[in-house]
Order: structure tokens, then sequence, then C-alpha cells
């Protein structure tokens, strides 16, 4: 098995956690976010996290979720209902409980995107 591989099917992907989903929507954001700055700043690497990080946080995800909100289909929005609605078992450093389960809806949907395979809506969802 390589261990790289995303084929599983949709139907697959669908019965994983919606923390799972968020956990993998964290680490493509991230990367996305650190790609997009090393292409478009001239920023040193602790000052390209520091930038990072204002993109990055709970707040900010909250707020791209509200911007993208109509942009998004109904298996999209039932991605993110589950996505907000998971129980976590921690609590948010520098965001309020609100912000947290929407940074984690948006996460949960950019996994869901990402694990099946559906890069060109990512794209469209990041631009």
């Amino acid at each position: 098995m390589d261990i790289f591989d995303r084929t599983r099917n949709v139907e697959e992907v669908k019965q994983l956690s919606p923390l799972t989903w968020a956990y993998v929507g964290d680490a493509v954001y991230e990367l996305y976010i650190r790609t997009y700055l090393i292409n478009t700043t001239k920023l040193k690497p602790h000052e390209l996290h520091l930038k990072s990080i204002k993109y990055v946080k709970a707040k900010a995800q909250a707020e791209i979720l509200e911007k993208i909100a109509e942009m998004l289909t109904e298996q999209e929005k039932d991605i993110l209902r589950r996505g907000r609605n998971t129980k976590v078992n921690h609590n948010a450093k520098n965001a309020t409980v609100q912000e947290y389960m929407y940074a984690t809806a948006f996460e949960a949907l950019i996994g869901y995107l990402y694990l099946t395979k559906q890069e060109k809506r990512l794209g469209e969802i990041f631009r």
C-alpha cells in the first residue's frame, strides 16, 4: 500500500469523522497559505510564519467561511454542518467558541475536498 495514495472513494471519505476531515484540511490549508506567501512575498522564514498565522488562526478561517458561504453547494454546506457540530475536546486559545466551531467546519470542508480529489473546487475556494 502506498501511504500517500488517496484512492478512497467518496463513500469511504463520507464515513470518516468530520474531525478527520478537519485534521487533513488544517494541513492542506496551511500548505496552501505557505505556498501563496512564498510565491507573493520575499519574506524570510520567521516573517513568513508570522504572516501565515494571520490566515490560519481560527478567527480568520471563520471570516473566510462567512465570505464564501454563498458560493457553496448544498453538499458542501452539509459538510460544514457536520464539521461545525462535531464535539471538540479542547478549547481554542485565541478564539471564541463560535469562531473555533466555524474554523473546524472550514477545515473539514477543505479536508473533505482534498480527500475526494476535488482540486479544482479547492482552487475556486482558495481564490
